[in-house]
């Protein structure tokens, strides 16, 4: 059984981000394969096949290719020797810090406006009708 296909190539990533450093490149290598897994996993857990429905609209291919980026690319520039902070608020006298971390425990994270952009967890309305239809006119 082959492997799928990865979403993006690092040439791919120099193209839509910017030109990588020879470790950003290594490291983009084994993140671009974990980042295509993780689209086609979601993908099922919406009862889709990422990978068909590609190959039936090359566009969302495109957009996976993308997002794929937009991830590697958040990841790259996530600090590895810190926890990287979004918010961070002290105070002198009072001896107060707070801060947000931008992935509290590391690793990869897609943001839900990426998975919406592959047609993926958007939400659905559902409309019940708890009335018995009598043919009333209210």
């Amino acid at each position: 059984m082959s492997e799928p296909a990865n979403y993006a190539t690092i040439e791919d990533m120099e193209q839509l981000w910017r030109p990588m450093s020879q470790a950003e490149k290594d490291r983009a290598n084994g993140l671009i394969p974990i980042v295509s897994a993780e689209l086609r996993t979601e993908a099922r857990k919406d009862g889709k096949d990422l990978d068909a429905i590609i190959a039936e609209n090359p566009d969302i291919g495109t957009i996976a290719k993308s997002v794929t980026v937009d991830v590697v690319a958040r990841a790259l520039n996530t600090s590895t020797t810190g926890e990287p902070m979004t918010q961070e608020s002290q105070s002198a006298l009072g001896y107060t810090w707070s801060g947000s971390y931008l992935v509290p425990g590391g690793g990869l994270f897609i943001k839900k406006s990426e998975l919406a952009r592959l047609g993926l967890k958007q939400q659905r309305i559902m409309a019940v009708n708890i009335y018995e239809d009598k043919g009333h006119n209210c």
